[in-house]
């Protein structure tokens, strides 16, 4: 399988940074059922820029009210963005599910 939960799961985690990443990526599944690979790289691609600014003098209070500014710019954004859909359309309804399904699933030839 490739579900990064599962694979989060069976890891016997002992760096506290690891375990933090593990559990965002158990909250994701939780939460949406999907998205755990991505989100375990958006959190590592978020701590070695971090750390990036840090090993350049940057205090971590900055660092983190710009996360919070990212994320408040982001959410901002997605209300703006969203479109209302009809939930019960059957076509939409089975391309959500195909998508969904096609990252979980091998294609066999």
């Amino acid at each position: 399988t490739k579900d990064g939960n599962t694979l989060l799961h069976e890891m016997q985690i002992q760096n506290p940074t690891a375990c933090m990443i593990a559990r965002i990526a158990t909250a994701q599944d939780d939460i949406t059922g999907d998205g755990t690979t991505s989100a375990v790289l958006v959190v590592g691609e978020m701590m070695k820029q971090a750390e990036r600014h840090l090993s350049d003098g940057v205090h971590p209070r900055l660092l983190c009210e710009g996360i919070e500014l990212a994320k408040t710019s982001l959410l901002e954004y997605i209300d703006r963005t969203a479109l209302v859909k009809d939930c019960a359309d059957r076509d939409l309804l089975l391309q959500i599910a195909q998508c969904s399904l096609r990252t979980k699933m091998h294609r066999v030839h």
